[in-house]
């Protein structure tokens, strides 16, 4: 069978990690790149690198990778759903919500494979936690955290932490859990001095009542990549950035309880638990499946719905955020709270329907 033929948009730092698996997967040949910066030419060595993108459909390619910057995935998206390319959109999806929802329809209506790349799917620690959750291994669950921080990564410009950051921590929670967000509150902070924010810190509750928390930022000199589930046997923490997951069994959690008792007696700490986790770079798996999905082979991607519904929740947690900065007012010198503000906030653009 010939290999398929891909393309590449973007040879920023994504873009070079997608350019050297793509040149040296088996069943997919890399054939062109676009990127409009000449000294980027050299992180494709072989390959025919362009400005144009109509250069590269002329070459003649089954499928694309976009890894230009967000504020061109819906424009290049659509140009490559009429051209009939099956196309895998770095994360965020797009700029909002409507742009990725379009990118969905238009993919779906041609019958065209359209992925999105939340790569911490991949990780084969997150993947891990999955599966044991799907086994029950915590019993009934209670409860998400995550902590996603590092140094700033100067690659990002168009965006802030929501949208490059914490997006992978709405995706991963919904995922793991089978459970989509139904409210979110968010604060957020930008100590660069940057238009967009450095810092967000963001409490939602899931549809079927889990409770969620997630600290992000890329002001931290500390780098970690921290997913905990909280359930009545215990906890099961996985570190996607060291590829290792964890159970801290609670001792006081029995396999029988009586008839309307609640599930949680009470945590007291057990065993602690290292799982032995086969690794696998993440960018890697998340290209077989993309190319899998083309072929027709079984596969897991993220679907360019879930990818608009992750824009969602994001753009709920900036509404979220601008909504508790509008409503502190200042007397005095000392922030005074509104009354009420659970039940105003109930309405509020942090709501999500």
């Amino acid at each position: 069978m010939s290999r398929l033929r891909a393309g590449l948009v973007g040879l920023g730092t994504m873009g070079r990690h997608h350019a050297r698996l793509l040149g040296s997967m088996a069943g997919v040949e890399l054939v062109g790149v676009v990127d409009p910066d000449p000294l980027a030419q050299a992180a494709a060595p072989g390959v025919p690198v362009s400005t144009d993108l109509e250069e590269l459909l002329a070459a003649g390619i089954d499928m694309c990778v976009v890894a230009s910057p967000t504020l061109t995935h819906s424009t290049i998206g659509l140009q490559l759903a009429e051209a009939g390319v099956h196309t895998l959109i770095e994360k965020p999806l797009a700029a909002d919500p409507a742009g990725g929802h379009r990118l969905a329809k238009e993919f779906g209506a041609r019958g065209l494979v359209g992925c999105v790349g939340h790569v911490e799917r991949y990780n084969s620690a997150a993947r891990a936690l999955r599966a044991r959750l799907a086994q029950g291994e915590l019993g009934t669950v209670f409860q998400v955290a995550t902590r996603r921080q590092g140094p700033f990564p100067p690659r990002i410009r168009d965006v802030g932490v929501i949208m490059d950051l914490a997006t992978h921590d709405i995706d991963l929670t919904q995922w793991a859990t089978g459970s989509r967000y139904l409210r979110v509150a968010a604060f957020t902070s930008c100590p660069s001095g940057r238009l967009h924010e450095d810092m967000v810190i963001v409490s939602g509750m899931l549809r079927d009542g889990i409770v969620t928390n997630h600290l992000v930022n890329w002001v931290s000199a500390v780098k970690e990549r921290v997913f905990t589930v909280t359930g009545e046997r215990g906890c099961l923490m996985a570190s996607t950035l060291g590829t290792e997951l964890w159970f801290q069994r609670n001792a006081s959690a029995t396999g029988r309880r009586h008839p309307g008792t609640h599930p949680f007696r009470g945590a007291s700490e057990g065993d602690l638990t290292r799982y032995l986790i086969t690794k696998r770079e993440a960018l890697l798996v998340e290209l077989e499946n993309f190319r899998d999905a083309i072929l027709g082979k079984r596969s897991e991607i993220v679907t360019l719905r879930q990818g608009a519904e992750t824009l969602e929740v994001a753009a709920a947690v900036q509404a979220a955020s601008d909504a508790a900065v509008s409503s502190i007012g200042i007397a005095t010198g000392e922030l005074m709270l509104p009354r009420q503000r659970d039940h105003e906030l109930a309405g509020s653009p942090g709501v999500i329907a």
